[in-house]
């Protein structure tokens, strides 16, 4: 029979190893969504992409293929920032806040949220208001231009900032 000390010594011990291999399986699982995020987003932005514009002569159905693929960036994005967010802050606390990698998450995931939610859906709806033309081939194309080039330099800013977080984590 054991007695009350030791079965609370017990479970003091087997406490703090299942936080430890719970703290071990979350740093990695940070490792894989950083990755997942990241590479998505040179993947799709810097070789999926232009390559789908180099090969479908349809620039139309080229870009609405893009747009999709540039979504579900942006959803792996939110996902895999939230879970960073989070990670950090259960694992350092307050002290989260005081980290580099915590806030270049933030603006990260801030920079999905902005084109996913703000220009991208303005950018459909001046697609839609062009039909039946091509957003290019209406009056509607300067704007458009416009709006997909704050697009691409916020992309290319998150871009730049996941390669930041991909090495600082890789030299941690």
């Amino acid at each position: 029979m054991v007695s009350g000390r030791k079965f609370s010594a017990l479970s003091l011990k087997l406490l703090r190893v299942t936080l430890f291999t719970m703290n071990f399986v979350l740093r990695h699982l940070s490792s894989l969504m950083i990755t997942a995020w990241v590479g998505s987003l040179w993947a799709v932005g810097y070789l999926a992409v232009p390559v789908l514009f180099y090969a479908q002569p349809d620039r139309q159905l080229a870009g609405m293929l893009a747009g999709q693929m540039f979504t579900l960036v942006a959803y792996i994005g939110m996902v895999c920032g939230a879970f960073l967010l989070i990670q950090r802050f259960s694992e350092f606390g307050q002290t989260a806040f005081r980290q580099i990698f915590f806030w270049v998450i933030s603006l990260m995931l801030l920079l999905t949220l902005v084109i996913q939610f703000g220009i991208q859906p303005i950018m459909a709806d001046l697609k839609a208001q062009a039909l039946p033309l091509d957003v290019m081939q209406s009056e509607l194309a300067q704007r458009f231009k416009m709006l997909h080039g704050i697009s691409s330099i916020i992309y290319l800013t998150q871009s730049l900032l996941g390669a930041f977080v991909a090495i600082k984590t890789r030299q941690s």
